[in-house]
Formats: C-alpha cells, sequence, structure tokens
C-alpha cells in the first residue's frame, strides 16, 4: 500500500474514532512510529491519538510497556506473546479505548527459522480483549513490510 492509501485509512480512523469518542495509543518496534506518524498526518488527530511508544529495544519493551522477561526469554521480542503484552502496555500507559502495537523483523537481516524476515506480529487490545495477527512477507522490501504492517494495524483498529 502507498503512502496515500496509509493516509486514507488513517483519516478514516480519526474520523470513526472521533464519532465514537474513542482514543488510540500505539507501541511500535519494526514500524519506528510509523502507525502514530500516518495517524497524525489527518486533522483532527488529537481528538484520538494519545500517544505512542518506539519501543525498538527490549529494555524499552518491557520497562515502559511492561512486557514480562519471561515473554522475552521464552518467546522473543518478535511473536505474538510480545505483540499482545506491548498492545496491553500502551493501552494502560496512555489509558486508551484501544491500542495497536507491531513488532517483527522487516530486514534485510535478523529473522529466526522460526519467524524469517518479513514476519511482523501485530496486537490489538481494547477493555473487552486483546487479539494478535501475524503477517509474513518473504519476498517484499523493507519499507514494503513496515507499509503492510501499518495497514494491518490501522485495519485492526477500524474493525473495532
Amino acid at each position: 500500500m502507498n503512502m496515500n492509501e496509509m493516509q486514507t485509512l488513517a483519516g478514516r480512523l480519526v474520523t470513526v474514532f472521533a464519532k465514537k469518542g474513542w482514543t488510540i495509543s500505539t507501541a511500535e518496534s519494526c514500524t519506528g512510529g510509523l502507525i502514530a506518524a500516518c495517524i497524525t498526518e489527518v486533522a483532527g488527530a488529537s481528538a484520538v491519538l494519545a500517544g505512542g511508544c518506539v519501543s525498538y529495544s527490549e529494555a524499552v519493551k518491557q520497562n515502559v510497556l511492561g512486557v514480562s522477561g519471561e515473554i522475552l526469554r521464552v518467546h522473543s521480542a518478535v511473536s505474538a506473546e510480545c505483540a499482545v503484552a506491548m498492545a496491553e502496555g500502551a493501552r494502560r500507559l496512555y489509558n486508551t479505548d484501544v491500542a495497536v502495537s507491531a513488532t517483527g523483523y522487516a530486514g534485510p537481516g535478523g529473522g529466526t527459522e522460526k519467524d524469517p524476515v518479513g514476519t511482523v506480529y501485530l496486537g490489538l487490545a481494547t477493555k473487552e480483549k486483546t487479539v494478535w495477527k501475524r503477517i509474513f512477507l518473504p519476498n517484499a522490501t523493507r519499507d514494503e513490510v513496515r507499509r503492510e504492517a501499518v495497514t494491518t494495524a490501522l485495519e485492526m483498529a477500524l474493525n473495532e
């Protein structure tokens, strides 16, 4: 998805959340703040976006978002469990109705046998539930992986 399409999606999110009176926050690793950046490109974003955390390091995931050391040791920073904990941590930290998270291997380096380059885990937390989704783009560029992660996170939030 190109930047214009991502902006259109972010615009829909701002409109829908503003009508519902909802707020959103982000916890981002491999996307480096791109989800929050897309939302802030939209006029009126301040009515819905409380804040975002770029948690690129495990220390920030743990110390700011509250991801447990056990999750990081047992499952790794790129896992469904970590994405869930990141989303829940952001929702708690920013006191929002919805939080989205992204953690993954955008490449070109990194990855594991289980989760090779192109793997991203996304989380979504609300007061009622927390869900996650795995995307895998084995032949995508770093930019394509990051953009797809942003798009999927925005779509997950819009589907609430």
